[in-house]
């Protein structure tokens, strides 16, 4: 085996093992998960070379396929804001209120029946009137869409980002945070005990941001156009840190402001399209709406709209954190199991996770 090779191998062989590590310690249950993630965030050694692994393989041994996982998320955003698809998923929405409102009338019309003509006349003269305001209202007229006119740039917030590849792009105010920054223009946050607090006034947002320190402890709500989560769920060692984390991308996007999430599967199409529905009901639960779904290679890219409608949020008690599930979760990690043990298949795991080109299987908001 080559030096290069071997190089790919152990800087890899990091990264699995640090995801390893946690699950295994969470399924031991030695400790409770809160104080086995700060044990994990104080532990510099471990973050720090687990940055510079991967810092190091996508930048100077995966450099030479495209990164195309960030690619898609601009292009993916760039069509929301700018080539009509806020505004086709906007009127969609439009449509069905207004086919909620008629069938909502044609109920209340079948219970006139009994009433008094006086009665009847009176109550479909007040649904009238607002069912004509809902149909015919303009939804681009709401501050919801009004708030999403973007003049200036994008406001990204790109959690677990490593070295902040969105800075790159002149469109973007790309904030990235991460518990191990492996760039000076990566800041220090621990997503999962940060504060959101009360939303800024919209013409002090962007001085906000740009003038953001480490560490980053508090965000206001309301304050991103976008928020990635690229490769992070899965570092997670539990299904309620997940929830958190999505929870708070809520609390932190503007209304109908776009959440990406990247997630690695090495298997075919269906072989885990049980989970991505999971995953799907139990993020539309807490206020989003999915738009599209790419499935790659050994990629699951899903984008989410924030809704403007708190009665569209599921009151179903059956969604719960344990739908954000990953197969690892189910792996048995036992004393003996050799986490750094690797292989030249997990080599084009990541290669391809990280480099495959968008592909074939697209689905958008139905």
């Amino acid at each position: 085996m080559d030096r290069e090779k071997e190089e790919h191998l152990r800087l890899a062989a990091i990264i699995k093992g640090v995801h390893a590590d946690l699950r295994k310690k969470y399924q031991n249950g030695s400790n409770d998960l809160e104080e086995i993630w700060k044990n994990h965030c104080s532990d510099q050694s471990v973050l720090t070379e687990y940055a510079d692994a991967m810092y190091n393989l996508s930048c100077n041994h995966w450099s030479k396929l495209p990164e195309t996982r960030i690619d898609w998320c601009r292009a993916t955003i760039m069509e929301y804001f700018y080539n009509d698809g806020l505004k086709k998923a906007l009127e969609k929405e439009q449509r069905r209120h207004a086919h909620r409102l008629r069938i909502k009338l044609a109920s209340q019309d079948s219970n006139l029946l009994g009433r008094s003509e006086e009665n009847r006349k009176s109550i479909m003269e007040t649904d009238s009137r607002t069912t004509s305001n809902n149909v015919q209202g303009d939804v681009f007229s709401t501050p919801y869409f009004q708030e999403l006119q973007i003049d200036g740039k994008i406001r990204l917030l790109d959690v677990g980002s490593c070295f902040n590849p969105f800075a790159r792009y002149d469109d973007f105010l790309a904030v990235g945070i991460d518990i191990g920054p492996a760039t000076p223009n990566v800041l220090c946050c621990d997503f999962l005990q940060l504060e959101t607090t009360c939303p800024l006034e919209i013409d002090f947002i962007e001085s906000y941001l740009q003038n953001l320190k480490s560490p980053v402890t508090e965000l206001p709500k309301n304050s991103f156009h976008v928020i990635v989560f690229s490769l992070l769920l899965e570092y997670l060692p539990s299904p309620d840190q997940r929830w958190i984390c999505c929870l708070k991308a809520n609390e932190l996007l503007h209304t109908n402001g776009l959440f990406l999430i990247i997630t690695p599967d090495s298997h075919k199409q269906h072989r885990n399209a049980a989970m991505i529905k999971s995953w799907k009901e139990a993020i539309e639960s807490i206020g989003f709406k999915q738009w599209r779904y790419v499935k790659l290679e050994h990629l699951h890219c899903l984008a989410f709209r924030k809704s403007a409608k708190t009665e569209d949020l599921s009151l179903d008690l059956n969604v719960s954190a344990g739908m954000l599930y990953i197969p690892q979760d189910f792996h048995d990690l036992s004393e003996s199991t050799n986490l750094c043990e690797y292989s030249e298949e997990d080599e084009k795991f990541f290669m391809d996770s990280v480099g495959e080109l968008p592909g074939f299987l697209s689905y958008d908001e139905n």
